[in-house]
């Protein structure tokens, strides 16, 4: 069986019986491992012990004065950060746990790369056994910014760190109409190249197509419903749609700001203009396989989800929307 995004330490995890991720020390070795945690050669004689003391166990308390004594104002940051994530990950008895304990208690204080390395893992177990190098690489939503290259009728999605830059133009080398000639070379993942996923999942260089009724929307329905499935235990349908024409949208979650706020218009009546409008990468339903779960005031009614990009044409998934904003009765963790 195939392997994949084998940096984000899964392997150094172990689970317990339901299948949830528990932490290891390995697992928080690998984080005070990083550059950024490696004390320079000017570093203070505290910092440096604290990091020798912590790859050697990972778990020892440490009292916020000892942190407040570290010299170097961002060292010193850096350190209240990373204790704060371990921390987090020590009081609950997983991963998963950790992650809907975060984003439930409605305030993230962790720096975004954090949240978005607990989602890479996360969903790495999510789809263990996945063998279809497009739901994996919509998956990479969820946790990578994306930037949207439209050419004609293509929406194309390529990861933005990859491609680097203020406004890039990447070489989409399958595209060759395209004409750009700054920025790396990046495929569109295909038929005939899907297979190259494996060796290069963690390299993030294939780009996405998403456009309506190519097998980018149902790929991406495809890693939500696993991803909904693993946390909350809920199993429901999710459907692409190219258009809300007549539907009555009783309830919506937002995939991202963007797409919140476009639907925070149309709930209170509003109409898009084209410009809005153009913003609107993708559209699904959503229907529960046990309609008992569905709060009372949304009934047997579908739920939409929006998925958006900002005015410079980024994508920022909000995966945890899919958590938090769900009409469900009560929500518990699948493991």
């Amino acid at each position: 069986m195939n392997d994949f995004w084998i940096a984000c330490g899964y392997h150094l995890l172990d689970h317990n019986a339901s299948g949830g991720l528990v932490v290891t020390d390995e697992f928080l070795k690998a984080y005070f491992a990083r550059p950024e945690l490696m004390p320079p050669d000017d570093a203070c004689e505290v910092e440096r012990r604290l990091h020798r003391e912590l790859l050697t166990d990972p778990r020892r308390i440490v009292a916020a004065a000892e942190v407040a004594a570290i010299t170097d104002g961002d060292a010193r940051e850096n350190w209240q950060f990373v204790l704060a994530f371990r921390d987090l990950l020590l009081r609950q008895p997983t991963l998963e746990a950790a992650y809907l304990a975060l984003v439930r208690s409605g305030s993230i204080d962790l720096p975004p790369l954090f949240l978005n390395q607990l989602v890479h893992v996360i969903l790495r177990s999510a789809l263990d056994g996945c063998q279809d190098p497009f739901v994996l690489r919509a998956a990479e939503l969820f946790f990578r910014t994306q930037r949207v290259v439209t050419h004609e009728h293509l929406l194309l999605l390529v990861d933005e760190e990859f491609i680097g830059g203020p406004s890039p133009v990447p070489v989409l080398s399958l595209i060759s109409m395209l004409g750009a000639a700054t920025g790396a070379e990046v495929d569109v993942l295909g038929e005939a190249n899907a297979d190259s996923y494996w060796r290069r999942s963690d390299q993030f260089d294939l780009a996405l197509d998403l456009t309506g009724r190519t097998r980018g929307p149902a790929a991406l329905a495809q890693a939500m419903r696993r991803w909904m499935s693993h946390l909350l235990g809920v199993d429901v349908a999710i459907e692409p749609l190219t258009a809300l024409r007549d539907e009555k949208l009783t309830w919506y979650v937002g995939l991202d700001a963007e797409a919140t706020r476009i639907g925070d218009r149309l709930w209170h009546g509003g109409t898009l203009d084209d410009r809005t409008m153009a913003r609107v990468l993708a559209l699904f339903r959503v229907t529960f396989a046990d309609a008992g779960l569905v709060v009372d005031a949304v009934g047997r009614e579908p739920v939409y989800l929006i998925l958006a990009m900002t005015p410079d044409q980024l994508v920022r998934m909000k995966p945890q929307n899919l958590l938090t904003g769900l009409p469900i009765k009560y929500l518990e963790a699948a493991t």
